[in-house]
């Protein structure tokens, strides 16, 4: 009898504006994921050919499927918040893959949606997810992140999304002197100029500035611990704005796309602070929509808790496309 063969190995990477993730899918599971810090490589080839270096003997991967943080076109991806660029075409020749595939981090995100489990998620109000609906992720990080996720029988259509780049409105007095603060300095604020890692030490900066309060420069990092310690109110201010803010744009998407199978919300940020943003205005300013607060009352929104959430949504693909 013939011995059936292995699947080959494929190249996972989720590629961000500050650190990069490698893994590879063998035999259906994901390996250990090797973490890099953008800042330690001049590009992305260096990050990619150090991971492959230090991999133990054995085969070389057949296959890359890669998430990276930007706008991808014709196989290449110029990343938003950093100085990487990544070419399919380029990695196939340099690496030796039989096929490459590059597509935006939060498209990973949303393949992943209708994997993840209740352990793998935080709701945050709604009522229960309405089947065939679409699913909408969305996720502050270094950037801001949006993907959508539409079921259909035997399958899903996952679309990319840079609404991150829309321009952000305001919901208070106070939120639109934040933004008048920021409109000399960005000219267009759009969401993601205070709905990011740098989005909230602009909130912080533009607070403080506002308030006439002397107050350390801080990073994203810094504001947060400072803010569920209570050790400094303009940080707090920050990040309760930052909540309130994230709560309307995820609501104005539900509106947009219909998203009665959920509201995903992933990006680095609020994953270490899920009781924080559970007690925000988060979930008030999702629903504030004036004639349309019933209907959103009834869709769900989640913070996904899974730190591998990408990997779970490349893995997903490649399953589909089958090479998994």
């Amino acid at each position: 009898m013939r011995a059936s063969l292995s699947p080959p190995t494929v190249l996972l990477a989720d590629v961000g504006g500050t650190n990069a993730r490698f893994a590879l899918l063998i035999d259906g599971s994901i390996s250990a994921t090797a973490h890099m810090a953008v800042r330690d490589y001049a590009t992305f080839q260096q990050a990619l050919a150090a991971y492959l270096g230090a991999l133990a003997e054995g085969g070389a991967p057949a296959h890359a499927i890669l998430a990276a943080s930007g706008v991808v076109q014709d196989g290449r991806c110029a990343l938003t918040n950093n100085a990487w660029v990544i070419d399919a075409e380029d990695l196939r020749r340099t690496h030796g893959f039989s096929t490459v595939r590059l597509i935006n981090d939060f498209e990973a995100v949303a393949w992943a949606l209708p994997r993840l489990g209740t352990s793998s998620l935080l709701q945050l109000g709604g009522r229960q997810r309405i089947a065939g609906a679409p699913l909408v992720a969305i996720g502050p990080g270094t950037g801001l992140g949006m993907a959508v996720s539409i079921p259909y029988p035997g399958g899903q259509i996952v679309l990319s999304s840079e609404g991150g780049h829309s321009t952000m409105a305001s919901g208070s007095l106070r939120e639109h002197a934040v933004i008048e603060q920021l409109r000399p300095r960005f000219g267009h604020v759009s969401a993601e100029r205070v709905l990011s890692g740098g989005g909230l030490e602009n909130l912080h900066d533009a607070l403080a500035e506002i308030d006439g309060v002397s107050s350390p420069k801080r990073h994203a990092a810094d504001i947060t611990r400072a803010a569920i310690d209570g050790t400094c109110p303009v940080s707090r201010g920050a990040v309760d704005m930052f909540c309130a803010m994230l709560g309307s744009v995820a609501g104005n998407l539900a509106l947009a796309l219909n998203a009665r199978g959920g509201i995903f919300i992933g990006g680095g940020i609020l994953r270490h602070m899920p009781d924080y943003l559970a007690a925000s205005q988060f979930r008030r300013r999702f629903e504030e929509k004036g004639r349309l607060q019933q209907f959103l009352e009834a869709i769900p929104a989640y913070l996904i808790l899974d730190d591998d959430v990408a990997f779970v949504g490349l893995r997903n693909l490649m399953e589909v496309e089958g090479l998994g």
